[in-house]
C-alpha cells in the first residue's frame, strides 16, 4: 500500500517529506530538522521540473537529497552560531569560572598538588602548589568542566 502511494504521488513524495520534516521542527524545536526539511523541498521542486528527463532517477534524487541536506545543515550551522546572543550574565552555568578570585582557606593540604577547600556549602578539589591546612588561597582558574579549581597561595 505504501508503494502505491509513493508511486501516485511521484515529484510530490519530496515535497510531502520537507514539509513531513519542518511540522516535526516545529513540534520538537531544535533547529535540525528545518535543514533537512528546506534540503527536501528543494529536490522536490527540482522533482517538479525534472520528472520526466530521463537522467532524473530515484538514486540521484537521493544523492542530490543527501548532498543538499549536508550543506543546509552546515551552513545553518554558520548561520545560527553567527547569532553571538549577549548575555547579562556570561557565568551562569559556569559555577567554577565564577570562583575565580574568591579567597578560601584549605580543608584539606594541598600534597603533590592536589587538596580540597570549601566554598560555601560545597567542597572543591584544587590543585596548587603544597601548602598545610589552614592556609589561605587564592582561586586563579577552575578546569574545564569545573571539576577542579587552581588556587595559588595568598
Amino acid at each position: 500500500m505504501l508503494e502505491h502511494v509513493i508511486a501516485e504521488l511521484g515529484p510530490w513524495n519530496w515535497m510531502a517529506l520537507g514539509f513531513v520534516l519542518l511540522t516535526l521542527e516545529i513540534l520538537v524545536p531544535g533547529v535540525f530538522l528545518l535543514w533537512i526539511g528546506i534540503a527536501a523541498l528543494i529536490v522536490g521542486a527540482l522533482s517538479l521540473m525534472l520528472w520526466d528527463a530521463a537522467i532524473w532517477s530515484g538514486e540521484l534524487q537521493v544523492v542530490i537529497f543527501l548532498v543538499l541536506a549536508l550543506a543546509s545543515a552546515f551552513a545553518g550551522k554558520k548561520i545560527m552560531g553567527r547569532r553571538g546572543d549577549q548575555t547579562d550574565q556570561p557565568l551562569l552555568n559556569r559555577r567554577g569560572d565564577q570562583l575565580v578570585g574568591r579567597t578560601a582557606t584549605l580543608t584539606e593540604p594541598i600534597t603533590n598538588g592536589r587538596g580540597r577547600i570549601k566554598i560555601g556549602d560545597t567542597m572543591w578539589r584544587v590543585s596548587g602548589p603544597n601548602l598545610p591546612v589552614g592556609a589561605t588561597v587564592r582561586v586563579s582558574a577552575a578546569t574545564d568542566l569545573d571539576l577542579e579549581l587552581v588556587v595559588e597561595a595568598v
